[in-house]
């Protein structure tokens, strides 16, 4: 039975925004954390190579952790999962930044992925609780853009925390935000009646360890596919063993329920491929600018500006045209525009500039806002009642699996081409490939609708 907790008779945005504002801190903690490696390995004596245990140790469990918290949220009050993982990333995070040894960085770095997962968790439950059916892309975009913007202004403001002070210091600054956060979610964020925070039984627990567990190892093989092809390929093998074995838990049945719907499986395959588009972004591009152009990292963080502008002024209004035009049209949209714009990014060559770059980024961070809105609405509306943490949980998943393939997939066609143009083309040529079968699935016809 649905209770009136998730069935608002008004849209509040106070949960919103409080719900921004924790998906600012969760998603930005990867580019923050960023530019924290260099002090961060001068001075625990640890090699340039290893500081990457910095970023992908908070990766994996967002990614491995996502859908069994998700499952675990939907049968929890929400307000206190928010609660829990707010504090649970500031401790953490107070941690990370007092670590004595490089070792207790990574444990404090897999207990912030970890609570960011919980956040992860209610964000669909959040805004199926707080906001009416007719004004749930509004809201969504407003997370999107809220997010956005948190992420062209952390990086500078790490970076001059860390110029200024440390790299410690970097890992205490949002502990403010935190704070108000965690009082706007619970002064706003409505209680879910008859449920507080329940232990998470064995049947879980088991369902957690198997899915997290393969989930990881698919994303340390594509880490390792580079330097140790042997060790990715166990790893790989050792990932769809695992993957198999949680499938034939009934735990997993109401995870792959969700998943056999129809139209939520096309758009979660729409999603898995469009994501690619990071391949760009975290590998092209800078590659390109570095090898090609002959630029420096302050031009590729430049060019990346326009990008992440078009998605934060655009964002908004995605949602204003989800709710009146439909999720289909608008992802369509965004999906085709998002096409042209990696197909444009094909004419950079040798002699591009600054404004060569930002008006092709311009034309696919709008597509990418359009896209990503109406995409994410679409999860939430095709995702069975009771059942929004685990749609939430899955759609992160799906995410951070195509973020991590997309790059790694981008430097093999990059390698093998050779480098230079003819690599940076080569890689476009494989995003755009991916990126144009996310458009096809968004056009099947599903039960007489398209997704």
């Amino acid at each position: 039975m649905v209770t009136d907790a998730v069935v608002p008779q008004r849209t509040r945005w106070a949960p919103v925004v409080a719900l921004g504002l924790a998906m600012l801190v969760v998603t930005s903690e990867v580019t923050i954390a960023a530019v924290t490696l260099p002090g961060l390995g001068a001075d625990l004596a640890v090699t340039a190579s290893t500081t990457a245990w910095v970023l992908l140790a908070y990766a994996l469990p967002m990614a491995a952790v996502a859908i069994p918290a998700g499952r675990w949220a939907d049968g929890a009050d929400i307000r206190a999962v928010f609660a829990l993982a707010m504090i649970g990333i500031a401790l953490a995070s107070v941690l990370t930044a007092t670590a004595p040894a490089f070792w207790v960085v990574v444990v404090g770095r897999l207990a912030q992925g970890a609570a960011g997962a919980l956040i992860v968790a209610t964000y669909m439950p959040i805004i199926t609780a707080s906001v009416l059916p007719q004004q749930r892309g509004q809201a969504i975009g407003f997370v999107v853009t809220i997010m956005t913007i948190g992420a062209m202004a952390g990086v500078p403001l790490g970076g001059l925390v860390a110029g200024a002070f440390s790299w410690r210091e970097v890992f205490l600054m949002k502990l403010p935000l935190l704070v108000v956060v965690l009082w706007a979610g619970l002064r706003g964020i409505p209680r879910t009646p008859d449920r507080g925070l329940p232990l998470p039984g064995l049947a879980l627990v088991r369902e957690g360890l198997l899915l997290g567990g393969a989930i990881a190892a698919v994303l340390l093989a594509f880490e390792e596919v580079d330097e140790r092809p042997t060790v990715a390929a166990v790893l790989a093998v050792a990932g769809v063993a695992l993957g198999v074995w949680w499938s034939r838990l009934a735990a997993s049945r109401p995870v792959l329920a969700v998943v056999r719907r129809p139209a939520y499986a096309v758009t979660l395959v729409s999603l898995l491929a469009t994501s690619f588009t990071g391949g760009l972004i975290a590998f092209l591009l800078p590659y390109f600018v570095a090898d090609v152009v002959g630029g420096t990292a302050q031009l590729t963080g430049v060019a990346l500006l326009f990008f992440v502008g078009a998605m934060a002024l655009v964002s908004g209004a995605a949602g204003a045209m989800t709710d009146r035009i439909g999720t289909g049209r608008i992802a369509i949209i965004g999906s085709a525009i998002g096409v042209v714009g990696m197909l444009t990014m094909l004419t950079l060559d040798a002699g591009s500039g600054l404004v060569d770059m930002g008006w092709r980024l311009v034309v696919l961070g709008i597509g990418t806002a359009l896209f990503g809105t109406s995409v994410n609405t679409a999860m939430l509306k095709n995702a069975p009642a009771g059942s929004e943490g685990v749609a939430g949980g899955i759609g992160m998943t799906v995410r951070t699996i195509a973020m991590t393939i997309g790059p790694a997939v981008s430097a093999l066609a990059w390698t093998v081409a050779g480098g230079g143009v003819a690599g940076f083309r080569a890689g476009v040529v494989v995003i755009t490939a991916a990126a144009v079968v996310g458009l096809v699935a968004l056009l099947v016809p599903v039960r007489g609708e398209r997704a």
